[in-house]
Formats: C-alpha cells, structure tokens, sequence
C-alpha cells in the first residue's frame, strides 16, 4: 500500500488504523461458514490439531458418501428398471447434478492450497489499507460480495427444498397394482437394493435423501459464493488502484511525495491484482467449467421436463421444475456476470490511465504511463478451463445451446 513514513500516518487524519480482522469477516465470513460445514475451507487457515484434521476427514468421506448414497442406487434403477427412452432422460438432469457436485468437490479439496493463498491475499490487502477513502471502496464491494453469497446459498437450497422435500410431500402418497402406498423419491432406488414401497424403509429413504440433497447442495453454494468473494475483492482492488493513478501527478496525503515513487507502487500493486485475478482463476477454472456445462445440459432438460409433464404433472412437480431451471440459470448467470465484471474493471485502468493530467508530469516520465496503458490493455478474462469467457455474451450463447440441445431432444423422442 503506498503510505509515508509512520509519523506522517499518526498524524494524517485521512490514514487511520483500522481493525482489519472484522473487515476480513465481513469478506469471507459466510464463504467460511459453507466451505468449512463441507470439509473444504483451507486447513491452515485454522489451528490444525490432529483431531481437527481426523474431523476434516470424516467430513469428507460423510459428505462423498450422502452423495454416493442418493447416486448408486438412481443409477441401477435406471439400469434395471426404467423402460422408455423418456423415463430415462427424466433421470439424467438428477444424475448430471450428482456428477457435477462430485467433481466440484473434489476440485475444491485439490485446490485448497490455492484458495489458502488467496484468502491470506484478501487478509493482507485489508491489514494494508489504511486511507479511509480506499477502505470505502473495499467495504463496499465486500458487503456486495456478501449480498451475493446470501442471494447464491438462497437460491442453491430453495431448488434443493422444492425437490426433494415439497414435491414428494406435495405430491402426496401413489398407490401402485400392488395395493402399495409410498412416497416417491426425488432419487428412485432399485428394488436389487431395497424396495422402497413398503414403510418403514420408503420414510427412512425419503429423510435420507432429503438430508443429502441440502448436504450437497452446499457445494453449489460454496463455489458460487468462493466465486463472488474473490472476484468482488479483486474489483475492490482495481478500483483503488484507478483511485491512485488519479492523483499520480499532484499526490494525495497519504501517498508517496515523490512522482516516481507512486508510479512504481502503481505498477507494484497492479502487477499483484494481476497475479491475485491469476490464481482466482488458476482456483475456479475447472469448477466454472464444471458448471457451464453441467447447467447448460440442465436447462436443456429441465425445460424438456416442463413440456413433458405440463398436462399431465401435479402443480408441486411444476412449481419444483420452473424454481429448479431458475437457480440453474442463475448459477451461470452469476459467474458469467463476475466474469464480465473483472474484465470490465480492468479494461477502465487504461482508460483512467490516459485521462490524467500525464503531460504536467515532468521531463519524459509521461512516457511511463504507456506502460500502465499496455499492462491494463492486456487481457484479463476470467474463463471456463480455459474454453470459454465468464462474460455475459458467453451466458447468451448457454441459453442459446440449452434452446438448441433442447429442441434437438424434442424432436428424437417425439
């Protein structure tokens, strides 16, 4: 951070100490609280004991098992039993999701090292902010980033909810050619495994699931919520590095007194955004990739399901569907939307670059800021491993291919 010297700071009404720790919570608190419930917020963050780390264990194998338990047994009835092309489509969306969150997770855990440092990055930037003008911006964004997180977790379990809690229930109980009453589950499971028609294993079956579908749908939430912390902050920071290239030629109070001193901070603390929005991507690449198609294949059969089984579905299946395809579409929304967000921001440093006062700076340190030109004029995307561009052009052409796949999938079954 550019400061002067600590006497100047004492001093300088406009340069305070602030308590940095409860700005970091207000960043990273709720991410925190998800991430941890899973077993994937950085170890090293927290005192790691040996039974803390047994703990995080057993968190994991809990929560890949509450997967695997709603995932294995879809997968032999829909093997063993389902006849149709359609009864088998209308388990694939279910299945795709599992698939999805597993591998989500596991990108979470193997980049657990990286997102430590990008944690003890956001920790570092609010410990050096000191100017009161520059913590403004960063408060900002971070409540933002915090409304995001809220609205991301909202929408992942009201999905989950509907699902595997109000539909089966709303549904109410079927009666089959067996005299049978029972539930049906949002996971069928293969009669190989257990007939879930009889009580009191269709009731125990049904809580089971209903328990792994919110479990599981922390992971959704984590990641969209990883995604808005990081993305926010780095925008924070692009803004105050554009509040500093604005007062590079007259100063500012708490900035260096020397021209040349603040251009070397400005190029010091763009180059380190830079390697921040770097490892934030190196972290959510393969978990954006991950969503994109998996959302993308979503749509296509959630609204396959809705032309489906409009005549004839119960209104707690049609409700469950529509609030289903809108936090799918959300989830890509909100990280094409960041995506588009990040980029945007860097694009305005050149702009800013060019609209100082640069030819009152003395002798040919004008020159420089060519340089700050070139380096905000390179591009910083964030991606979907390494395929497509978070941006909201890309989040059109999602729905579109979803439009696509979907009308293709009507007319092969039709």
């Amino acid at each position: 951070m550019m400061r002067g010297s600590p006497t100047v700071q004492k001093s300088n009404p406009v340069a305070i100490v602030c308590d940095h720790e409860k700005y970091v919570r207000l960043s990273v608190q709720k991410t925190r609280w998800i991430l941890k419930s899973i077993g994937v917020w950085p170890k090293a963050l927290e005192s790691s004991s040996l039974i803390k780390k047994y703990v995080r264990l057993l968190i994991n194998v809990i929560y890949i098992g509450l997967v695997t338990f709603i995932f294995i047994p879809c997968i032999f009835y829909v093997v063993l039993e389902v006849e149709g092309t359609y009864n088998a489509l209308r388990f694939t969306g279910p299945l795709s999701f599992c698939t999805m969150v597993l591998m989500k997770y596991i990108s979470l855990i193997i980049r657990g090292r990286d997102i430590r440092i990008c944690i003890e990055h956001i920790k570092s930037d609010w410990m050096n902010t000191w100017h009161h003008g520059d913590r403004a911006i960063m408060i900002r964004n971070a409540e933002f980033g915090s409304r995001l997180v809220m609205i991301c977790s909202f929408m992942s379990y009201g999905g989950a909810v509907f699902y595997h809690i109000a539909m089966p229930i709303g549904m109410g109980k079927i009666t089959d050619m067996d005299n049978l009453s029972y539930h049906l589950l949002g996971y069928p499971v293969a009669r190989v495994i257990a007939d879930t028609r009889y009580s009191p294993i269709n009731e125990i079956f049904l809580l089971i699931q209903c328990i792994s579908g919110l479990t599981t749908q922390a992971v959704t939430a984590g990641a969209c919520s990883l995604t808005a912390v990081l993305a926010m902050h780095a925008y924070g920071r692009l803004e105050i590095l554009m509040e500093w290239i604005v007062h590079l030629v007259d100063g500012r109070e708490d900035l260096c007194k020397n021209v040349d001193e603040r251009l070397a901070v400005i190029v010091q603390e763009h180059v380190r955004i830079m390697r921040f929005i770097s490892l934030m991507q190196k972290v959510l690449h393969e978990i954006s990739l991950v969503e994109i198609i998996g959302c993308t294949l979503n749509i296509c059969f959630l609204g396959y399901y809705i032309i489906m089984e409009w005549e004839i579905a119960e209104f707690a299946s049609h409700v469950t569907y529509i609030i289903l395809l809108t936090s799918v579409t959300f989830n890509i929304f909100i990280f094409c939307y960041i995506g588009e967000l990040v980029a945007q921001q860097s694009k305005r440093v050149s702009e800013i670059s060019y609209m100082i006062d640069w030819h009152r700076l003395p002798g040919r340190k004008a020159l420089a800021v060519i340089l700050m030109i070139a380096m905000s004029n390179s591009s910083v995307k964030l991606t979907a491993g390494n395929i497509i561009d978070l941006s909201i052009s890309s989040f059109g052409d999602v729905i579109k291919t979803s439009i696509a796949y979907l009308n293709m999938l009507r007319t092969l079954t039709s």
